[in-house]
């Protein structure tokens, strides 16, 4: 079963870089360089992953004008040479690394190592973010993870209003099993991404809007 799994996870990496219509070579040597650490590869978001014990730590990152390594608990990093940029002005974990060409990986490549050991000394060391958020509620672990991986995404849910931030924050966290919150984020990730609270109307019927009356349901009753 390990195997099949493996095998499947390193076909699903060999896809990511196939479909790369820019910055395949230089991830690739990305890659190369955070495999000379003790991190084990695997694939989250259907993007090359790094972790340490199951703990996520440094992500590959392809954006239009440059790619990145994502660290997912960037804010707690000492970051002497200030080389970390983070994504946007309320991001409060992940920060990335940025480049635009393959020369700047190999002229810092000590340095990238370097960062990669802080990272996992900081998991290691069970350091924490503290997140100040809608109440003061704690964002999960997954949410969080999921901001590092999709910046962007992160950016619309900090778009959200305090009280539609607080309604999906308890929905996730109320589910005791890590895989089910990660479920709970994905099936709304979309609605987020639109700008829309969990209960929120989004198939345009309801009479009482923004809120969700129940109109959708004549949508299903229409397809059967």
């Amino acid at each position: 079963m390990t195997q099949v799994c493996t095998s499947r996870m390193k076909q699903e990496i060999t896809t990511f870089f196939e479909g790369l219509e820019k910055w395949r070579e230089e991830l690739l040597l990305l890659r190369e360089i955070v495999l000379q650490s003790e991190l084990e590869e695997t694939i989250k978001w259907k993007t090359p992953c790094y972790t340490d014990n199951d703990k996520n730590i440094v992500i590959l990152q392809n954006f239009k004008n440059f790619f990145a390594l994502g660290f997912f608990k960037g804010s707690l990093h000492s970051d002497p040479q200030i080389k970390l940029i983070s994504p946007g002005k309320n991001t409060q974990s992940g920060k990335y690394l940025k480049f635009e060409n393959r020369e700047e990986l190999v002229e810092n490549k000590e340095l990238i190592l370097s960062y990669i050991k802080e990272a996992i000394d900081i998991e290691r060391a069970g350091k924490k973010i503290s997140y100040t958020t809608a109440k003061e509620l704690k964002i999960p672990e997954e949410l969080a993870n999921m901001f590092t991986a999709d910046p962007l995404f992160e950016s619309a849910f900090n778009t959200l209003t305090p009280g539609r931030q607080k309604g999906y924050i308890l929905h996730f966290s109320q589910a005791k099993q890590s895989t089910t919150r990660s479920t709970r984020i994905n099936k709304y990730k979309e609605r987020i991404m639109n700008g829309k609270g969990l209960h929120d109307c989004v198939c345009g019927l309801s009479k009482r809007m923004p809120n969700c009356d129940g109109s959708h349901k004549q949508l299903d009753h229409l397809v059967r």
